[in-house]
């Protein structure tokens, strides 16, 4: 101002990524809640919410608080992944469940993470996510399918079925049918750089 006088006016704000509303899109589509943890003030914080399609907003939280309300949501019965790249991210990331840290963001944040992305692409949250999910189900066949081998294979090469069957499982068989369950599950886990 100028003698009292409005001469001018300067906003400062902070852009969205490009892909933040494709994420956010992405990440309900998947079945996940998506919540906005910020400094901003509420008019603010609603204002860019708004934007990205967020309906879940906890505005106003100073730093040393992020963690807080991290507890706040596992307390009722939420699993939490939180994305940060901040100092001030550092106890929440460390607090939740899991930790994404934006590769672009401070030590501390990538220190107090369980995964670090390498770029600052909001994309690859979602593909952790898909990831993650992809080889939980691909661990759970493998265990499945060597329980199956060896629940039916060992007891036949113990010979347990000779006595009421006379089958004897030849030795050369019983080890090709092991070599068979451990390539069934190495080449099922190579299904994942599909994914």
């Amino acid at each position: 101002s100028i003698n009292g006088e409005v001469r001018g006016i300067l906003a400062v704000a902070d852009t969205l990524k490009d892909e933040a509303v494709e994420v956010v899109k992405s990440l309900k589509k998947e079945g996940l809640e998506v919540w906005m943890i910020t400094g901003d003030n509420e008019r603010v914080a609603k204002a860019v919410a708004l934007k990205l399609g967020i309906e879940n907003i906890m505005a106003g939280v100073l730093p040393q608080d992020k963690a807080a309300k991290v507890k706040e949501l596992q307390k009722t019965g939420k699993l939490v992944a939180m994305a940060g790249d901040g100092i001030n991210d550092a106890p929440a990331l460390a607090q939740a469940e899991l930790g994404i840290a934006m590769g672009e963001g401070t030590d501390v944040a990538m220190e107090s993470a369980e995964i670090t992305l390498m770029r600052g692409d909001l994309k690859l949250i979602l593909e952790v996510i898909l990831l993650s999910r992809a080889t939980l189900k691909i661990i759970k066949q493998n265990l499945f399918w060597a329980f199956f081998y060896n629940i039916a294979f060992i007891p036949v090469a113990a010979g347990v079925l000779y006595p009421f069957f006379g089958i004897l499982l030849n030795p050369i068989f019983a080890a090709v049918a092991m070599a068979f369950s451990s390539l069934s599950v190495v080449l099922n886990s190579l299904r994942l750089k599909r994914s």
